[in-house]
């Protein structure tokens, strides 16, 4: 497994990082792992575009939606 070394970490930062891994009851290096693995999971993978996740969602109108009805012009 590879290493990784982070260098010049103000302490302010590594007291609230203890604090969180002392809230998940974790060690401060599970605690980075961790939220290194959760950040790695929001980057794209090879071939999937810009990573962003499209959601269709119900507003309960039945009516379609037209430009003009959005804009109030006639599609300039």
């Amino acid at each position: 497994m590879r290493s990784l070394h982070i260098r010049d970490v103000g302490e302010p930062v590594l007291e609230r990082l203890r604090r969180l891994a002392a809230l998940h009851h974790r060690s401060l290096q599970g605690e980075v792992r961790a939220i290194l693995e959760e950040a790695s999971r929001r980057a794209p993978c090879d071939g999937e575009g810009d990573g962003l996740d499209l959601v269709t969602v119900e507003t309960g109108r039945d009516d379609a939606w037209s430009r003009e009805a959005l804009y109030g012009d006639d599609a300039r």
